[in-house]
């Protein structure tokens, strides 16, 4: 974009500096793209003596700093307003999909169909076609720990439900992958993709195609021997924590990035409301941690199958606190294995997430704020309150498929939502502070 830049030239003014004027070259001129730049970024107005314009790493270094010095907003995509819509659309578009692949692999973890396929390959392949095929994949999975403690006798047919089930959750992944390649190229060819914004995209991609292993390394832990013969094979708590954390991670990145790219602002009107923004970030930080930890420790519960013991409320069977809490040694293994401690664990973090969103709605009710922050808080907090009942009846109804899909699909709603509160109360560039009026004007 910038390589024609070498037929820009100094020229010396009456006051001592040299100037950067467009050198016509016999068959090129500066490009449409490089002279919007120009025209926008005041350091390049004027050089001292002996001062080239000699990469693109000078330019974009020179650009940040006048821009944190002048408070000027960052912008992540060229092109204007067009272009971001565009990149913006495609962003939360594969938000909206890894959301679906945490539903999905919800759905495949609930109908115990995970340690279906035995095997693993980084493309894919093409699912079994023909009754021997079948027979084959079948036969393998007769050898698995699951088939011969959990599901011995079962036919064919059953078999092939939780195989489509397995297969449809590795596929979408992939499919994942190419949506989000083929429109990042393609917005790099088109030059709409900043280096920040590009370097930050291609973490994503990385920890993106991560995952595919890690789900992988999830598996295996399945299909290994259990160490006692009376317990049930599952995969290891701490491999499905971090499969899950990592696609929160993925889906929490994309949708913070697509806010930045269509809403560089955030909502001021006046510097009053912007004062109030800032008291309600104080308070949202530690919440959003809060939900976060919550939403983490909810896959330590599916790990430890948790769900299945203690489906009493709010008593814990006939206690509040089950005597084996503490039973694992070292001390520590209790609250990432021990089925009783992990539920309880669960439980009261679930009670502080409420108590913390509600005391963030009551602390801010009378707060001179902007109209959508005061209405994203309510949600929250409407939010907070159903994730609860959803957990409490998935609980008490001995998590059946549809209750147990509806609460992990509430803890990552209450989470985008923590994100969107986040970011509509960062602070406003201070080119944009200083023409605020002090008081909003109520129309």
């Amino acid at each position: 974009m910038f390589g024609r830049l070498a037929f820009v030239k100094r020229i010396k003014s009456p006051n001592g500096t040299y100037n950067l004027w467009n050198k016509t070259a016999p068959s090129k001129v500066l490009p449409e793209q490089a002279t919007r730049f120009l025209s926008r970024t005041s350091s390049f107005k004027a050089f001292p003596k002996d001062n080239y314009v000699r990469s693109f790493r000078n330019m974009y270094s020179t650009t940040v700093a006048k821009s944190k010095e002048e408070g000027l907003k960052v912008v992540l995509v060229n092109g204007g307003p067009s272009a971001g819509k565009k990149v913006g659309i495609w962003l939360f578009g594969s938000a909206a999909w890894v959301f679906s692949m945490v539903l999905l692999g919800g759905v495949t973890r609930l109908t115990r169909s995970g340690l279906s396929m035995t095997d693993w390959k980084f493309t894919g392949s093409l699912p079994p076609l023909s009754d021997h095929d079948w027979l084959r994949e079948f036969d393998k999975y007769k050898n698995s720990p699951e088939y011969k403690r959990v599901n011995k006798g079962m036919s064919i047919e059953d078999f092939k439900f939780i195989y489509w089930m397995e297969y449809a959750h590795r596929m979408w992944g992939r499919a994942l992958g190419v949506m989000f390649a083929l429109p990042f190229s393609y917005f790099l060819r088109k030059g709409y993709i900043t280096v920040r914004l590009g370097m930050r995209l291609s973490a994503l991609f990385g920890l993106g195609a991560g995952q595919g292993l890690i789900g992988w390394w999830m598996v295996k832990s399945g299909l290994e021997e259990p160490a006692s013969e009376y317990a049930q094979p599952r995969v290891s708590p701490y491999r499905l924590a971090a499969h899950l954390t990592s696609a929160f991670a993925i889906y929490c990145g994309l949708f913070w990035t697509g806010l930045s790219v269509v809403m560089p602002e955030p909502p001021a009107e006046s510097v009053a409301w912007v004062r109030g923004a800032a008291k309600v970030k104080r308070l949202a930080l530690p919440v959003s941690v809060l939900v976060a930890i919550t939403a983490v420790s909810g896959a330590f519960v599916a790990g430890n199958d948790a769900g299945h013991a203690y489906n009493t409320f709010p008593k814990m069977g006939d206690t509040w606190i089950p005597e084996d809490v503490f039973d694992m040694k070292p001390l520590i293994r209790n609250f990432f294995e021990n089925t009783s401690t992990v539920q309880l664990d669960h439980r009261i973090l679930a009670t502080a997430t409420l108590i913390s969103i509600g005391t963030l709605w009551w602390s801010t009710r009378k707060l001179d704020i902007h109209p959508a922050v005061k209405s994203l808080i309510g949600s929250t907090m409407g939010m907070a309150g159903l994730q609860v009942t959803l957990g409490i009846s998935t609980l008490l109804s001995y998590v059946p498929v549809s209750l147990g899909t509806a609460h992990q699909a509430g803890a990552l709603t209450l989470l985008t939502l923590m994100i969107l509160l986040n970011h509509t109360v960062r602070r406003p560039s201070m080119s944009l502070l200083k023409s605020l009026p002090q008081v909003a004007k109520i129309t």
